[in-house]
């Protein structure tokens, strides 16, 4: 059975650091391309960030770049998500998700991943 599990999501101040992980069993992460997005309240979710499976490139939104960093441990089958220098703009319930359509900014979209997990929620407040 294909399972994405997120955690490490909490309350942090603006300018504080948090990890993501994403635990995935039923297959490997080798064989997909795995990342994250996020959804806020009231908004759609948008990409954040991805990693081929191709050759370990990585993809990160604008809004994210230099202060995120996307990571994967074959050993334990985990992608990690890096935050740091938190703002209360990445608010948000982070999702990981797998595909295998391609990790760039114009194929890392909700339509084309293949499962989801259900999320972990980042608060970014003082």
């Amino acid at each position: 059975q294909v399972q994405l599990v997120e955690s490490g999501g909490g309350l942090v101040q603006p300018g504080g650091s948090l990890r993501l992980s994403c635990a995935a069993s039923g297959f490997r992460l080798g064989f997909y391309d795995i990342g994250w997005f996020r959804q806020a309240p009231g908004k759609q979710r948008e990409p954040i960030s991805c990693l081929s499976r191709v050759d370990d490139s990585t993809w990160y939104a604008d809004a994210v770049e230099d202060r995120f960093t996307i990571t994967k441990d074959r050993v334990k089958n985990t992608v990690y998500l890096e935050m740091t220098k938190l703002k209360p703009t990445d608010t948000a319930r982070y999702y990981c998700a797998r595909s295998v359509s391609e990790c760039s900014v114009y194929r890392w979209v909700p339509g084309n991943m293949l499962s989801w997990g259900e999320g972990t929620l980042v608060s970014v407040s003082s």
